[in-house]
């Protein structure tokens, strides 16, 4: 059975705030739980006035000490913002406190505006494109203590921490591959290089310590609700959402519309179909179908799903609707 997890950019709804948002993050994890989901990941993004997860490290933190079973980590930590020693710090903190749950996603873009990026590092030296030395160095410090070590993270030496590359692109795919480590691919906003990223990845493996085969994870955006109609209606939010980030203007997650498709010009609906390329938006039925025909196309060994609703007994709803749909896909198997 294809695995089943959640990720979460703890949205910030129109009329509500950023506690509101995390306390509601934690009640979806908790209800993931319940459900057999096998991770949740959180995300880092900064100065975006609808996503309250920028302190990634601290939400997981809050999180993990509301569950008790279900794998929490990050999808991800934009490492370019941080230095590695800091974050294998954070997460060798969160593993010791929530021993063999912890994951750790990390990302090569910022996660930002490059105004922002300046306020988080002070200088923009670095970045992505020493992205592949930050990783090794990170794993270093999380690894095996080595003779004659200087510096060492306590905690984090020698954790027991998932560590992964997130990708929205073939850069990704080729280090994940090169390092022998697991690869998630970002498809539910950048699905264009979906499949020739993890072809990428898969052909050019190289077995590692902390993995000896591929493993793929892959992201999609799922609105589920108990009718096709009603899908549409709350993923009108997630529309409007994306939209507005896209031509500069980012804000709260709005309430959804009824006649979202006669709101938008042409150029939007061509934004939304692109981005979108990935979502599985509809009733049950639907949902199954969707989820179905993606791992066919995936062949993930995990799926990872967003799901971006205003309203959140019927964001508990969908992600229910959307466990259930997996589990019948693994029963008719």
């Amino acid at each position: 059975m294809t695995q089943l997890s959640l990720l979460d950019l703890a949205p910030i709804i129109q009329g509500g705030d950023a506690g509101l948002a995390l306390r509601s993050s934690l009640d979806l994890a908790r209800h993931a739980e319940r459900l057999g989901y096998h991770r949740f990941w959180m995300a880092e993004h900064h100065n975006m006035p609808g996503i309250a997860s920028a302190a990634t490290a601290v939400a997981l933190a809050y999180v993990a000490a509301g569950t008790s079973t279900i794998r929490v980590g990050s999808g991800g930590i934009m490492l370019p913002n941080h230095a590695p020693y800091m974050v294998a710090e954070q997460f060798g903190t969160l593993e010791a406190l929530y021993p063999g749950r912890v994951d750790l996603g990390l990302g090569r873009a910022p996660g930002t505006d490059q105004f922002t990026a300046r306020a988080l590092r002070r200088n923009l030296a670095g970045g992505a494109d020493s992205f592949p030395q930050d990783v090794v160095e990170l794993l270093h410090f999380l690894g095996p203590l080595q003779p004659g070590q200087p510096v060492r993270a306590i905690p984090g030496q020698g954790s027991d921490i998932e560590v992964w590359i997130l990708g929205s692109s073939t850069f990704g795919a080729q280090l994940a591959a090169a390092l022998g480590l697991p690869f998630a691919f970002a498809s539910h906003f950048a699905p264009t290089d979906l499949d020739r990223a993890i072809a990428i990845y898969r052909d050019q493996f190289q077995p590692s310590t902390r993995l000896a085969r591929p493993h793929v994870m892959a992201a999609l955006t799922v609105v589920a609700a108990d009718t096709d109609a009603e899908a549409r209606r709350l993923a009108s939010s997630l529309q409007q959402s994306f939209i507005a980030l896209r031509t500069g203007q980012p804000g709260p997650l709005p309430p959804p519309v009824d006649d979202m498709e006669s709101r938008m010009p042409p150029e939007a609906r061509a934004l939304l179909d692109q981005v979108l390329a990935c979502a599985v938006i509809g009733g049950p039925a639907t949902v199954q179908a969707g989820l179905a025909a993606f791992a066919r196309r995936t062949g993930a060994d995990e799926l990872i799903v967003a799901t971006s609703v205003f309203d959140h007994a019927a964001r508990l709803r969908s992600v229910e609707i959307t466990a259930q749909a997996q589990t019948a896909l693994a029963l008719a198997a």
